[in-house]
């Protein structure tokens, strides 16, 4: 038996497009399943969507706008359903990350949320959290498109070896990962810095923070603590966070340098390695 769950179309964009899918699919004639063969998917999937129990992808969200017709409606609104699963306190930063122009990022530690593969986002934020992590986790995907783009931002960022060789999900996910970082360096406008563990004592070494510009926008810093992010126009913090990103620049390894660094760790750090018996272990 279907569960028929009753949602609140204004309690949040999750719900709204729940009850909008139901509402188109029943005005088609077309069950849960029927829907779901359409979609290449389970009657369960469709279902979990309509009652706000899962949230949709932005692939379920196209190939329902051909299913159904609706002319881009949920490819549009999954964007702001995608959205709503972020931390609160981390919107109006997501804002203003969309709308920049300029990017710079220290990270000190973890690979940069717009580089990090779905794997190692789904390990990374796993250790913290045990509910939502599929929303969560969709969210941080969802905010890389800013890099695809037309015209993207440029985007700088300078990270610790120790974002290459602390190990998140374990091997195959690591190698994963720094492939990933090997082709997002190969875009015109994103560049990779590596900070080796001999530039000692450096700039950033009060932990990692982002620095965004815009056309418009007054220029604007970002840092984290464990519980919430901060942001600052103040001009004066903004000078100290560029002087700050400039030393850092120039102690990492130049982009063509960290490539290599980058290689040659996911190579012989979390490359195959084979087992006593000779078999292969990835």
């Amino acid at each position: 038996m279907v569960n028929i769950r009753n949602l609140d179309p204004s309690a949040s964009p999750l719900d709204y497009y729940g009850s909008e899918l139901r509402r188109l699919r029943e005005g088609a004639g077309l069950s849960q399943s029927q829907l779901g063969d359409i979609l290449f998917c389970t009657g369960s999937l469709v279902g979990q969507v309509e009652t706000a129990r899962k949230v949709p992808t932005r692939e379920f969200s196209e190939r329902l706008d051909a299913a159904l017709m609706t002319g881009g409606f949920f490819t549009r609104l999954v964007g702001l359903v995608l959205k709503s699963q972020l931390p609160t306190w981390f919107r109006p930063y997501a804002d203003m990350e969309a709308k920049a122009t300029y990017l710079c990022s220290f990270q000190a530690q973890l690979v940069h949320g717009l580089l990090q593969t779905k794997t190692y986002a789904q390990a990374l934020m796993g250790a913290r959290f045990e509910s939502d992590l599929e929303g969560l986790v969709a969210a941080r995907i969802e905010r890389q498109r800013i890099l695809d783009r037309e015209h993207p931002p440029l985007f700088w960022v300078v990270m610790s070896e120790a974002a290459l060789r602390q190990e998140v999900g374990g091997r195959a996910v690591m190698r994963e990962q720094l492939a990933h970082l090997l082709e997002m360096q190969e875009r015109e406008w994103v560049k990779i810095q590596i900070l080796p563990f001999e530039a000692g004592a450096h700039a950033g070494s009060h932990g990692s923070f982002n620095l965004l510009r815009f056309e418009s926008d007054p220029d604007l810093v970002y840092t984290e603590d464990f519980v919430q992010g901060h942001m600052t126009v103040d001009s004066a913090a903004f000078r100290e966070g560029s002087l700050r990103y400039d030393h850092l620049r120039a102690a990492a390894l130049s982009v063509e340098d960290s490539t290599a660094l980058i290689t040659r760790v996911m190579e012989e750090h979390y490359g195959e390695q084979p087992e006593p018996g000779g078999r292969a272990l990835a």
